[in-house]
Protein backbone atom coordinates (compact mmCIF):
# COMPACT_ATOMS: atom_id res chain seq x y z
CA UNK A 1 0.00 0.00 0.00
CA UNK A 2 1.44 3.44 -0.77
CA UNK A 3 1.03 5.84 2.11
CA UNK A 4 3.41 8.15 1.06
CA UNK A 5 4.85 9.83 -2.30
CA UNK A 6 8.33 8.84 -3.07
CA UNK A 7 10.66 10.93 -2.28
CA UNK A 8 14.28 11.16 -3.98
CA UNK A 9 17.69 12.64 -3.21
CA UNK A 10 19.98 13.14 -6.13
CA UNK A 11 22.26 15.55 -4.49
CA UNK A 12 24.83 14.90 -1.48
CA UNK A 13 23.90 16.54 1.77
CA UNK A 14 26.90 18.55 1.80
CA UNK A 15 26.26 20.06 -2.17
CA UNK A 16 24.02 23.19 -2.46
CA UNK A 17 24.03 22.89 -6.25
CA UNK A 18 24.20 20.10 -8.86
CA UNK A 19 24.89 20.23 -12.45
CA UNK A 20 25.27 17.43 -14.52
CA UNK A 21 24.28 15.67 -17.85
CA UNK A 22 20.68 14.43 -17.83
CA UNK A 23 21.17 10.66 -17.10
CA UNK A 24 20.21 8.36 -19.96
CA UNK A 25 18.98 5.49 -17.64
CA UNK A 26 16.61 7.86 -16.16
CA UNK A 27 14.44 7.48 -19.12
CA UNK A 28 11.49 5.94 -16.96
CA UNK A 29 10.53 6.98 -13.69
CA UNK A 30 7.74 6.24 -11.12
CA UNK A 31 5.87 9.37 -9.85
CA UNK A 32 8.21 11.15 -6.91
CA UNK A 33 8.80 14.13 -5.67
CA UNK A 34 12.24 15.58 -4.76
CA UNK A 35 13.51 16.43 -1.38
CA UNK A 36 13.27 20.42 -0.75
CA UNK A 37 14.92 21.11 -3.65
CA UNK A 38 14.17 22.68 -7.02
CA UNK A 39 15.48 21.09 -10.34
CA UNK A 40 15.83 22.14 -13.82
CA UNK A 41 15.88 20.54 -16.67
CA UNK A 42 17.29 21.13 -20.22
CA UNK A 43 16.36 18.90 -23.02
CA UNK A 44 18.34 19.57 -26.94
CA UNK A 45 17.38 15.92 -28.11
CA UNK A 46 15.21 13.65 -27.16
CA UNK A 47 11.01 12.41 -27.45
CA UNK A 48 8.38 11.43 -25.13
CA UNK A 49 6.51 12.80 -22.50
CA UNK A 50 7.41 14.60 -18.71
CA UNK A 51 4.25 14.07 -16.06
CA UNK A 52 4.07 17.25 -13.70
CA UNK A 53 1.45 16.13 -11.09
CA UNK A 54 -1.44 16.05 -12.90
CA UNK A 55 -0.20 17.63 -16.27
CA UNK A 56 1.70 15.84 -19.41
CA UNK A 57 4.00 17.58 -21.55
CA UNK A 58 5.52 16.22 -24.13
CA UNK A 59 9.63 16.61 -24.97
CA UNK A 60 10.42 18.88 -27.77
CA UNK A 61 13.76 20.02 -27.35
CA UNK A 62 14.77 22.30 -27.12
CA UNK A 63 13.09 23.16 -23.96
CA UNK A 64 13.23 23.42 -19.90
CA UNK A 65 11.44 21.84 -17.49
CA UNK A 66 10.94 23.62 -13.79
CA UNK A 67 10.19 21.10 -11.06
CA UNK A 68 9.54 22.27 -7.99
CA UNK A 69 10.78 20.97 -4.93
CA UNK A 70 6.85 19.90 -3.69
CA UNK A 71 6.03 18.75 -7.10
CA UNK A 72 5.60 15.01 -8.35
CA UNK A 73 6.63 13.84 -11.77
CA UNK A 74 8.45 11.21 -13.81
CA UNK A 75 9.40 10.43 -16.86
CA UNK A 76 8.49 8.51 -20.30
CA UNK A 77 11.58 8.86 -22.74
CA UNK A 78 11.10 7.14 -25.76
CA UNK A 79 14.32 8.29 -27.71
CA UNK A 80 18.11 8.72 -26.14
CA UNK A 81 18.09 11.85 -24.64
CA UNK A 82 20.73 14.73 -24.28
CA UNK A 83 20.67 17.81 -21.63
CA UNK A 84 21.96 18.45 -18.62
CA UNK A 85 20.21 19.12 -15.33
CA UNK A 86 20.02 21.60 -12.37
CA UNK A 87 19.54 20.57 -8.75
CA UNK A 88 19.29 23.68 -6.71
CA UNK A 89 18.62 23.78 -2.75
CA UNK A 90 17.85 26.86 -0.78
CA UNK A 91 20.65 26.97 1.19
CA UNK A 92 22.89 27.96 -1.99
CA UNK A 93 20.04 30.06 -2.45
CA UNK A 94 20.60 31.63 1.40
CA UNK A 95 24.55 31.86 0.66
CA UNK A 96 24.61 33.13 -2.63
CA UNK A 97 26.60 36.43 -3.27
CA UNK A 98 24.81 37.97 -5.85
CA UNK A 99 20.96 38.14 -4.83
CA UNK A 100 19.28 38.78 -8.53
CA UNK A 101 19.67 34.82 -8.69
CA UNK A 102 17.02 34.46 -6.25
CA UNK A 103 14.59 37.04 -7.97
CA UNK A 104 15.59 35.11 -11.89
CA UNK A 105 14.45 31.77 -9.57
CA UNK A 106 11.27 33.56 -8.64
CA UNK A 107 10.77 34.38 -11.68
CA UNK A 108 11.31 30.58 -13.05
CA UNK A 109 8.83 29.25 -10.48
CA UNK A 110 6.01 30.40 -12.01
CA UNK A 111 6.82 28.18 -14.88
CA UNK A 112 6.42 24.81 -15.77
CA UNK A 113 7.70 24.48 -19.23
CA UNK A 114 10.20 27.06 -21.50
CA UNK A 115 10.98 26.54 -25.08
CA UNK A 116 14.56 27.57 -26.27
CA UNK A 117 16.19 28.03 -29.22
CA UNK A 118 18.99 26.23 -30.25
CA UNK A 119 20.99 28.40 -28.72
CA UNK A 120 25.00 27.73 -28.52
CA UNK A 121 25.38 29.67 -25.38
CA UNK A 122 23.16 27.80 -23.31
CA UNK A 123 24.73 24.36 -24.08
CA UNK A 124 28.06 26.70 -23.56
CA UNK A 125 27.40 27.83 -19.87
CA UNK A 126 25.44 24.32 -18.98
CA UNK A 127 28.90 22.74 -20.08
CA UNK A 128 30.83 25.33 -18.38
CA UNK A 129 29.04 24.61 -15.09
CA UNK A 130 28.98 21.15 -15.09
CA UNK A 131 32.71 21.49 -15.17
CA UNK A 132 32.82 24.08 -12.07
CA UNK A 133 30.73 22.11 -10.10
CA UNK A 134 33.13 19.14 -10.46
CA UNK A 135 35.71 20.64 -9.11
CA UNK A 136 33.75 22.67 -6.40
CA UNK A 137 31.98 20.59 -4.18
CA UNK A 138 30.85 22.90 -2.46
CA UNK A 139 29.11 24.55 -5.44
CA UNK A 140 29.52 28.68 -4.39
CA UNK A 141 32.20 30.48 -6.08
CA UNK A 142 32.20 33.59 -7.88
CA UNK A 143 32.56 31.73 -11.20
CA UNK A 144 29.30 29.36 -10.36
CA UNK A 145 27.35 32.36 -9.50
CA UNK A 146 27.85 34.38 -12.08
CA UNK A 147 28.19 31.84 -14.94
CA UNK A 148 24.20 30.58 -13.26
CA UNK A 149 22.99 33.85 -13.29
CA UNK A 150 23.85 34.14 -16.91
CA UNK A 151 22.66 30.49 -18.03
CA UNK A 152 18.89 32.07 -16.33
CA UNK A 153 19.23 34.55 -18.01
CA UNK A 154 19.10 33.25 -21.03
CA UNK A 155 16.62 31.02 -20.52
CA UNK A 156 14.50 33.81 -18.94
CA UNK A 157 14.82 35.71 -22.22
CA UNK A 158 12.55 32.94 -23.92
CA UNK A 159 10.18 33.00 -21.28
CA UNK A 160 6.99 34.95 -21.85
CA UNK A 161 6.98 37.97 -20.31
CA UNK A 162 4.65 38.41 -17.47
CA UNK A 163 4.49 39.86 -14.20
CA UNK A 164 6.19 37.45 -11.30
CA UNK A 165 5.94 38.12 -8.22
CA UNK A 166 8.30 40.17 -6.30
CA UNK A 167 8.53 38.19 -3.11
CA UNK A 168 9.32 40.09 -0.68
CA UNK A 169 10.72 38.78 3.01
CA UNK A 170 7.65 38.24 4.50
CA UNK A 171 5.80 36.72 1.44
CA UNK A 172 9.16 34.45 0.52
CA UNK A 173 9.23 33.19 4.41
CA UNK A 174 5.66 32.79 4.22
CA UNK A 175 5.87 29.99 0.23
CA UNK A 176 8.75 28.45 2.35
CA UNK A 177 6.58 27.97 5.60
CA UNK A 178 3.82 26.41 3.24
CA UNK A 179 6.24 24.15 1.60
CA UNK A 180 6.67 22.89 4.83
CA UNK A 181 3.40 22.83 7.29
CA UNK A 182 0.00 23.16 5.14
CA UNK A 183 -2.89 24.52 7.79
CA UNK A 184 -6.03 26.12 6.86
CA UNK A 185 -5.09 28.72 9.57
CA UNK A 186 -3.67 32.51 8.43
CA UNK A 187 -3.53 33.05 11.75
CA UNK A 188 -1.15 30.75 12.39
CA UNK A 189 1.29 31.74 9.09
CA UNK A 190 0.93 35.20 10.52
CA UNK A 191 2.47 34.23 14.09
CA UNK A 192 5.12 32.40 12.29
CA UNK A 193 6.24 35.89 10.16
CA UNK A 194 5.57 37.84 13.47
CA UNK A 195 2.66 39.73 12.05
CA UNK A 196 -1.07 40.47 11.98
CA UNK A 197 -3.58 38.00 8.99
CA UNK A 198 -4.52 41.45 8.29
CA UNK A 199 -1.27 42.14 7.25
CA UNK A 200 -0.68 39.12 5.57
CA UNK A 201 -3.64 39.61 3.70
CA UNK A 202 -3.06 42.84 2.29
CA UNK A 203 0.69 41.14 1.03
CA UNK A 204 -1.40 38.61 -0.51
CA UNK A 205 -3.85 40.98 -2.38
CA UNK A 206 -1.08 43.25 -3.31
CA UNK A 207 1.03 40.74 -5.13
CA UNK A 208 -1.43 38.01 -6.08
CA UNK A 209 -4.59 39.45 -6.16
CA UNK A 210 -5.41 36.90 -3.47
CA UNK A 211 -6.67 36.56 0.12
CA UNK A 212 -3.95 34.71 2.19
CA UNK A 213 -6.72 31.76 2.59
CA UNK A 214 -6.85 31.59 -1.13
CA UNK A 215 -3.18 31.13 -1.14
CA UNK A 216 -3.12 28.70 1.48
CA UNK A 217 -5.79 26.97 0.08
CA UNK A 218 -4.27 26.38 -3.21
CA UNK A 219 -1.46 24.89 -1.71
CA UNK A 220 -3.46 22.43 0.21
CA UNK A 221 -5.81 21.47 -2.31
CA UNK A 222 -2.55 20.68 -4.70
CA UNK A 223 -0.99 18.61 -2.29
CA UNK A 224 -4.88 16.76 -1.47
CA UNK A 225 -5.04 16.12 -5.10
CA UNK A 226 -1.36 14.66 -5.36
CA UNK A 227 -1.77 12.28 -1.99
CA UNK A 228 -5.47 11.35 -4.20
CA UNK A 229 -3.61 10.31 -7.13
CA UNK A 230 -0.15 8.81 -6.51
CA UNK A 231 -1.44 7.34 -3.06
CA UNK A 232 -3.54 4.40 -1.39
CA UNK A 233 -4.48 6.94 1.80
CA UNK A 234 -8.05 7.07 2.32
CA UNK A 235 -9.70 10.34 2.26
CA UNK A 236 -9.56 10.50 6.28
CA UNK A 237 -6.55 9.96 6.78
CA UNK A 238 -5.69 12.87 3.75
CA UNK A 239 -7.71 14.85 6.02
CA UNK A 240 -5.59 13.98 8.99
CA UNK A 241 -1.99 14.48 7.28
CA UNK A 242 -3.16 17.77 5.98
CA UNK A 243 -4.16 19.18 9.47
CA UNK A 244 -8.45 18.55 9.44
CA UNK A 245 -9.75 17.98 12.44
CA UNK A 246 -12.86 16.05 10.54
CA UNK A 247 -12.59 14.53 7.55
CA UNK A 248 -16.33 16.18 7.08
CA UNK A 249 -14.89 19.65 6.94
CA UNK A 250 -12.10 18.37 4.29
CA UNK A 251 -14.38 16.87 1.88
CA UNK A 252 -16.52 20.05 2.34
CA UNK A 253 -13.21 21.99 1.92
CA UNK A 254 -12.22 20.39 -1.03
CA UNK A 255 -15.65 20.48 -3.14
CA UNK A 256 -15.98 24.14 -2.04
CA UNK A 257 -12.71 24.67 -4.15
CA UNK A 258 -13.47 21.94 -6.53
CA UNK A 259 -16.53 21.18 -7.46
CA UNK A 260 -16.45 17.26 -6.55
CA UNK A 261 -15.81 15.40 -3.61
CA UNK A 262 -12.42 14.20 -3.24
CA UNK A 263 -14.11 10.39 -3.86
CA UNK A 264 -15.49 12.11 -6.86
CA UNK A 265 -12.16 13.45 -8.08
CA UNK A 266 -10.24 9.92 -7.41
CA UNK A 267 -12.41 8.14 -9.46
CA UNK A 268 -12.29 10.40 -12.44
CA UNK A 269 -8.23 10.02 -12.48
Amino acid sequence: MRTAINTYNKISPYAHIKIEPFDINKRYTKPHRHNKYLELVYFRKGSGLHHMDLKRYRIEPPVVFVIQKDQVHHWEINTLPEGFVIIIKAEFLEKTLDKKINHQLGQLNQKQVIDVGPDATIDSLFELLCRETRQNTSGQNEVIEGSLKALLAKILSYAITERAPFMGDKLSQFNTYLGKQLKNDVSYYAKMLNTTSQNLNALCQKEYSKTASKVIALHIIKEAKRLLNFTDLSVTEIAFKLNFKDVSHFVKYFKRHEGKTPIQFKKRQ
